[in-house]
């Protein structure tokens, strides 16, 4: 049996407000655009997740709104505050309790998912923009395993890999 993870960077978030607290900026108007070619774009290539893992921040709620709005099967969002500007290990260990899905969406922030997308990919893909990971990145990965529990760093195969720019 094998696993899929959608690793997906917060599409682009407004800077206009600088009295909100960082948790509560939304999406800008091209975050608000990007996310349903996301969500568009994982649905076109039959990457369509049971689960999703989302970040309790709003432009992360916003990001996973936009882009399950595309999708057949739309799964509510399992907010985790534990995402928020978490490490690239926190992600994992976030990822490694999943129970019961088999293809699994995670929304969440730089720097943290950024540097989990280059550790649990066995070879990055050739795209000029992974190493940065810019709002919006969206990395697919598989693990030749039976439970989320046995993922581990490096194992994962690339899939697929977009940035909003690329749709």
């Amino acid at each position: 049996m094998s696993l899929r993870l959608i690793v997906i960077r917060h599409a682009k978030s407004a800077w206009g407000d600088l009295s909100l607290p960082d948790r509560e900026r939304p999406l800008n108007g091209r975050g608000q655009r990007d996310a349903p070619k996301l969500g568009a774009w994982l649905k076109e290539n039959g990457y369509l997740p049971d689960q999703a893992l989302v970040s309790g921040a709003l432009r992360t709620r916003m990001t996973w709104a936009g882009i399950a709005d595309q999708l057949d099967s739309q799964p509510e969002p399992d907010v985790r505050d534990a995402l928020y500007h978490s490490s690239a290990d926190t992600l994992l260990s976030v990822v490694q309790v999943v129970t019961g899905a088999t293809c699994l969406a995670m929304v969440a922030h730089n720097p943290g998912i950024g540097m989990f997308a280059h550790s649990i990919a066995s070879m990055p893909p050739e795209h000029s923009r992974f190493a940065d990971y810019p709002t919006g990145a969206t990395l697919v990965v598989d693990f030749d395993c039976a439970a989320w529990s046995d993922v581990t760093w490096r194992a994962g195969q690339v899939i697929d890999f977009v940035t909003p720019r690329d749709l």
